[in-house]
């Protein structure tokens, strides 16, 4: 999509940018000189950088500071509307790559953002939006869907080997006796490393792969079980709790029509 564009801030502070995947499609590694706020109103987006993994669920965002390198695979048909911004556009912009909350609000300044000239007069309504846009990204709400990766060789292997077997009972007797070292040990170098208790990643990394397969159009009831769930309620109960939908309700069967799907 953009991995060779070079954006110019010379007469506006961002750049917007409309485009559709279709499922399985892949970005390279790349990175922009620029911020990016990378908004799907359809489908999953999965956003690989060397911090980690971050997972972008329909109607989320992902941020990501000037410089990261990152890479994208797309689960579903997704529907991507980015902003380009200026590193320098505020002072204060976030620092970090975060998965984001997307309010109604900066949703449709996005959509608007699309219509807007690149040159503006001081005190029009393009100017207006523009600087709402960045006002609203400074007080963005972050979401738990990153999954921070080990540096340590063997606490890596581990978590490569709990993603490819996300239906395993994983408890913490397993995963120390996998490395050959005590429980203690296990939970003590893995919250170093990873900044999260292990049974919080092991929960996260379970989430961000139901949110891969409901994407794809799989039944609750499969992904419960197939990610070592014993009932489709004790399933949905954990999704809820973290996204305060049912997973049913998440992933609807057709996207609503309307301007938020149209390029502009």
């Amino acid at each position: 999509m953009t991995t060779q564009q070079q954006f110019s801030f010379a007469t506006r502070p961002l750049v917007p940018f409309a485009h559709d995947y279709t499922h399985g499609e892949t970005e390279p590694w790349h990175s922009h000189s620029c911020a990016q706020l990378l908004h799907t109103l359809s489908g999953v987006v999965r956003v690989e950088t060397g911090q980690g993994i971050w997972i972008v669920p329909p109607g989320r965002g992902v941020w990501l500071p000037a410089g990261t390198q990152h890479r994208l695979l797309i689960t579903g048909d997704v529907a991507a509307r980015t902003l380009f911004i200026d590193p320098f556009a505020r002072a204060d912009l976030p620092s970090v790559c975060q998965v984001v909350q997307i309010s109604t609000l900066l949703r449709e300044l996005i959509v608007a953002s699309l219509q807007l000239p690149e040159s503006y007069a001081a005190g029009s309504r393009a100017e207006r939006i523009y600087e709402l846009i960045l006002d609203e990204i400074r007080g963005i709400g972050v979401l738990p869907f990153n999954l921070p990766e080990p540096q340590a060789p063997a606490l890596l292997a581990l978590c490569r080997q709990i993603q490819a077997e996300p239906g395993t009972k994983w408890t913490t007797a397993l995963a120390a006796k996998t490395l050959n070292i005590s429980e203690r040990t296990l939970l003590r170098h893995f919250r170093q490393q990873t900044g999260l208790a292990f049974s919080e990643w092991l929960r996260r990394a379970r989430l961000m792969e139901a949110l891969n397969r409901l994407a794809q159009g799989q039944s609750v009831l499969r992904v419960a079980l197939d990610l070592g769930y014993e009932s489709h309620s004790a399933f949905s109960a954990m999704f809820r709790r973290t996204l305060g939908v049912a997973p049913s309700d998440y992933f609807p069967p057709e996207a609503p029509s309307g301007n938020a799907f149209s390029k502009a």
